[in-house]
């Protein structure tokens, strides 16, 4: 059926049965991809700063939410921050209770306005509080493949 005839009552409709054959990418972007490569090949975590507003974005951007200036300035935050907000997982995406619950926490790292969403590691779900400190663990650089798994996990700085 081509795109201009589409169904217009639900006896039109066509169902598809078996596989069907799509392929696809997906793509960082040129800002996400720095970002990756960065993490990759040197453990670091890189922002955009926007010269209008002063904000630190990570993950980077090319372009201000606020100002929609061009952000060419790459700027380099800490593998360090805190815990905004944190969820704990007891059922996986099957609907399977978990083993061991897991925590989700979105994470500002230090020195940018912008923040990860990533596992908390290494602490006890019941020990996890708005405002913790944490730290990034990255795989060994031999493991990494320039993505957000390249971190581990994140977990809480001994003080």
């Amino acid at each position: 059926m081509a795109i201009l005839n589409k169904p217009d009552k639900v006896h039109q409709a066509i169902a598809w049965h078996g596989d069907i054959p799509i392929t696809n990418r997906y793509t960082a972007g040129v800002a996400g991809e720095r970002f990756f490569r960065e993490v990759k090949e040197n453990g670091k975590f890189m922002g955009t700063r926007c010269p209008e507003c002063d904000l630190i974005y990570v993950p980077a951007t090319m372009f201000c939410e606020r100002c929609f200036a061009e952000l060419d300035e790459w700027v380099q935050v800490e593998n360090q921050g805190q815990v905004v907000t944190y969820t704990i997982l007891y059922w996986d995406l099957d609907d399977q209770p978990l083993a061991v619950p897991l925590v989700l926490a979105l994470v500002q790292l230090d020195g940018s306005d912008g923040g990860l969403v990533h596992y908390l590691g290494e602490t006890d779900p019941e020990d996890v509080y708005i405002g913790m400190e944490v730290e990034a663990v990255l795989k060994d650089p031999a493991e990494r493949e320039g993505s957000i798994l390249d971190i581990r996990h994140f977990r809480p700085i001994q003080v």
